[in-house]
């Protein structure tokens, strides 16, 4: 079958105009139509995966249209196994997060249909920023995801959600006007070198002094570690997520902050190898930073939505740390950990979100003694939990582990810091789980329901991807290792050679 990534892109498009063509007080249909479409693109990604040719280390569904010819700017798109596999992680959470949060615009400034327009919009761009092979158009939809997102945060969100999306499309902005700068630099780098292109793959061959191709770097990485994010560019989400609902948390730690790693990868690597591996040691130490402050910052949190977001930052810098440890053990563990911690942050978010909801509180301390009263939604959460301190038979440990074993063979000492970070995630999610599951009921807890029909069959999937990938995570790794591997030898890189103990 063949299948276009623009079909893929213009189904959430098509769904969205259709909820715009709705009567405004029609939620009920408004929320079954945002289902039905994002449903329908999930299935066609899956059918774009079945036929997608692991062995191939060429972009595969490749299309290349001109769009603005004066300046050499085209409407280009492609596939490799790691922005299949973002894509395939996106598609899947859209749906969950619709039938998840059934009930989340109920509060918001306008109507249930506009909430899902901007659901729907934000996928089709997050579905062309994993896929843009031209500069430009990657920028073009790179800064516009931040509208639907800043809507869905300041409109729909709690507490202060105003101050909370301003302050996350300030910190975006700023890092996407240094990103503006350095791909301004490449074009004119581009004309004086035969000819103005944004076209990634003409780009990666300018010839660039060291200086020079340092400073783009930077303008890049700063952008891309803000939207990740890494220590210290992280005080954006912390707020963010605090204010947002659950279902918008999701898309934020789940698929928003991949476009930052994933950047990493398809631009600071590819375009930047020298300044790369002048910037690597720096990156490592900053990643090593990001992976012990924000589990302990995670431990010390009272509120449920804020230890979330610092259990992330914790875990992208196992992410960033495995992209720049230049093997292809720590690039393939990296790009698996982004996609298993899309599904193990939505579980902790959307099971949280239902434990807010039904308690109207997000304080650890006043879920006590739920495993009595609610004893379905507390397995959830404490499954969640389990999974996002990499327990050993969980999705999350085979990643980890081999962001551990790939960093350590270049990179030692960074790698045994690092797994202390594991050792502190055990205290953060088992101690909220003590707190929270445990012990006696908390006043107030007496009478809260439990998880209903449609919430069990919502996160149904997410335990059952969760489980599989943790025994069996071969079909995905297919896809990724031969993309990773391509990726070191354009650096110039290749894994260590094992050394034996006591041998030569």
């Amino acid at each position: 079958m063949n299948i276009s990534l623009t079909l893929l892109m213009a189904l959430p498009l098509l769904g969205a105009a259709v909820l715009a063509a709705l009567p405004k007080a029609n939620g009920i249909l408004a929320k079954q139509v945002a289902l039905a479409s994002t449903i329908l693109v999930a299935l066609v990604t899956i059918v774009m995966a079945v036929g997608f040719e692991r062995d191939n280390i060429n972009l595969q569904y490749v299309e290349s249209r001109p769009w603005i010819p004066s300046f050499g700017i085209n409407y280009a798109v492609g596939l490799d196994g790691i922005s299949l596999v973002l894509i395939l992680m996106t598609t899947l959470l859209a749906p969950i997060v619709v039938l998840a949060g059934w009930n989340e615009s109920q509060n918001g400034r306008w109507s249930t249909k506009t909430f899902y327009i901007l659901i729907l919009v934000l996928e089709m761009m997050a579905i062309g920023v994993f896929t843009a092979t031209d500069v430009f158009l990657f920028y073009v939809f790179f800064e516009a995801m931040l509208v639907p997102v800043y809507f869905l945060i300041g409109g729909y969100g709690t507490g202060e959600r105003s101050a909370a999306a301003v302050k996350f499309l300030l910190y975006s902005l700023f890092g996407g006007l240094l990103m503006l700068a350095s791909i301004i630099g490449l074009y004119v780098l581009a004309g004086a070198q035969g000819g103005h292109t944004f076209d990634t793959q003409a780009l990666s061959q300018l010839q660039m002094s060291s200086t020079t191709q340092n400073l783009l770097f930077l303008g890049f990485f700063i952008a891309f570690a803000i939207k990740a994010p890494l220590w210290p560019f992280h005080t954006w989400l912390p707020d963010a997520a605090d204010s947002a609902t659950p279902g918008t948390s999701v898309l934020l730690l789940g698929v928003l902050d991949k476009v930052g790693t994933f950047g990493m990868i398809r631009y600071c690597l590819t375009l930047f190898p020298e300044a790369t591996k002048t910037f690597t040691p720096v990156i490592i130490t900053l990643s090593v930073i990001s992976i012990i402050y924000g589990a302990f910052l995670a431990i010390g949190q009272k509120d449920i939505k804020r230890l979330i977001a610092f259990t992330s930052i914790s875990h992208f810098g196992f992410i960033t740390m495995g992209i720049f440890a230049m093997t292809s053990q720590g690039h393939s563990g990296a790009t698996l950990y982004m996609f298993n911690h899309g599904f193990s942050t939505a579980a902790l978010f959307l099971v949280a979100g239902w434990m807010i909801s039904r308690r109207g509180s997000s304080t650890i301390s006043d879920f006590g003694g739920l495993q009595r009263v609610t004893p379905v939604m507390a397995w959830a959460f404490f499954f969640a939990g389990m999974s996002s301190l990499a327990l050993p038979g969980l999705s999350s440990f085979v990643s980890e582990f081999l962001v551990l074993v790939g960093t350590y063979t270049r990179y030692p000492v960074a790698a045994v810091i690092a797994t202390f970070g594991i050792v502190l995630a055990a205290l953060y999610i088992l101690i909220p789980v003590q707190r929270a599951l445990h012990g006696p009921i908390t006043a107030g807890n007496e009478n809260l329901s439990d998880l209903t029909l449609r919430e069990r069959v919502a996160i149904a999937p997410v335990v059952v991807i969760i489980l599989f990938l943790g025994f069996y995570p071969s079909p995905l790794l297919k896809v990724i290792n031969p993309a990773a591997t391509h990726v070191i030898s354009q650096m110039g890189f290749s894994d260590p050679a094992p050394t034996q103990l006591g041998g030569k």
